[in-house]
């Protein structure tokens, strides 16, 4: 045998495992939504006023603001 026809067998399996891979990464994705908890949070169940403690935002006894100075005008507890 000549010399391209073994290289031609070789480049053969890789030819065949890529077009394979290409083939599996087309397919579709399956995705659900999460159902999350059963219980709503008491946050959820009514309303509660923004206020601040110093310099922190609080929101039915919980910080909340994610760490942003509140500003003066929010009403202080």
């Amino acid at each position: 045998m000549n010399r391209t026809q073994h290289q031609h067998r070789r480049g053969l399996p890789v030819i065949a495992t890529t077009i394979l891979a290409i083939g599996l990464g087309a397919l579709p994705a399956a995705a659900r939504q999460d159902q999350g908890t059963a219980e709503p949070t008491p946050a959820a169940t009514y309303f509660c006023a923004l206020q601040r403690v110093d310099t922190q935002f609080v929101a039915c006894d919980e910080l909340t603001g994610n760490g942003v100075p509140a500003p003066a005008w929010v009403d202080e507890r």
